[in-house]
């Protein structure tokens, strides 16, 4: 993953492992007739990442399973895009997560007998507008008489950028990092105008101001020392002057491991997933903790091992 991509895909990913905040973010975005067949609670986030390697300087995704009020399961493939542009093509990598996803619930479960419903969604957050059309049948070329028998669906798409900024959430913890997330992409001029807004916004949601305070960092050209002090002050005002300025000089340094760690992990729970099926909890947890020799070696295993055990020995 590229350095650009990267903090994007960061301070998505902690928002969206916050079941709440990602319950919020559907509730708040997805079509009413969606909303409304919702059990009560927050949604269940699952495992690996459906996005292919190559991809991942360009999206994140994050899958979720909720229940309805009549019982079944219905999962929400959420895609958030990293480009400051919108791209037309994004709808086949749609098409691609949504499959591999079904690809998986046939190998977990290969006397179905009918498959799981899934509703795509988008998150887009670069600075042109999102004009393109909202279906994956846009992507075909054919004789408008054939529409009716093409393979097609369409997908909810939360383009941050025409958002009034006070009506970007009302959860506090979604609107630090949907506000964060919207300037991310813009020009250095509108990121310091924002400044004082986000900031606002994270005295509502104190217990992100690392994640968020490390994505400005990496993201907002014109941020110094002086402003980070004054922003971690205000909402914490309990810091002493000394921890501010050691978090303003170090946050990043301190995370670059953190970053490089995180993503040969969660590279490698991809490829577990991809060869072998179904990664159990423990794996997954055992994954995470690892260090980076660890997740080395194990890395270089999996080709040629028969079974998660044998990589993992």
């Amino acid at each position: 993953m590229t350095e650009l991509a990267q903090p994007h895909d960061r301070l998505f990913k902690a928002l969206m492992s916050h079941s709440e905040t990602a319950g919020a973010l559907l509730r708040e975005y997805l079509p009413k007739e969606i909303v409304a067949l919702l059990a009560p609670g927050p949604p269940e986030l699952m495992p690996g990442s459906f996005v292919s390697q190559e991809l991942r300087p360009y999206y994140s995704d994050r899958l979720f399973r909720a229940k309805t009020l009549s019982g079944k399961s219905l999962f929400f493939y959420t895609l958030m895009e990293h480009k400051s542009y919108p791209d037309r093509k994004v709808a086949w990598q749609l098409f691609f997560g949504c499959s591999r996803f079904m690809e998986q619930q046939d190998r977990e479960n290969p006397e179905w007998t009918l498959l799981p419903a899934i509703i795509p969604f988008i998150l887009y957050h670069g600075s042109q507008e999102w004009k393109i059309p909202k279906e994956f049948a846009a992507l075909i070329d054919a004789d408008d008489v054939l529409r009716p028998w093409l393979v097609n669906f369409p997908f909810t798409v939360v383009d941050l950028g025409p958002i009034p900024n006070d009506q970007l959430a009302c959860h506090a913890r979604l609107k630090v990092g949907l506000l964060a997330l919207k300037y991310g992409t813009r020009a250095p001029k509108e990121q310091m105008e924002a400044l004082d807004l986000i900031a606002s916004a994270l005295m509502e949601a104190p217990e992100l101001l690392i994640e968020v305070m490390l994505y400005l960092l990496t993201t907002f050209q014109s941020l110094d020392e002086s402003t980070v002090h004054e922003i971690v002050v205000r909402v914490c005002p309990q810091e002493t002057i000394e921890m501010i300025s050691v978090f303003a000089r170090e946050i990043v340094e301190q995370h670059k491991h953190a970053w490089l760690q995180e993503g040969k992990a969660d590279m490698l729970l991809h490829l577990l997933q991809r060869r072998f099926g179904v990664v159990s909890d423990a794996v997954q947890k055992r994954v995470v903790s690892a260090n980076l020799k660890e997740l080395e070696t194990w890395t270089d295993r999996i080709f040629d091992a028969d079974s998660i055990q044998t990589v993992l020995q």
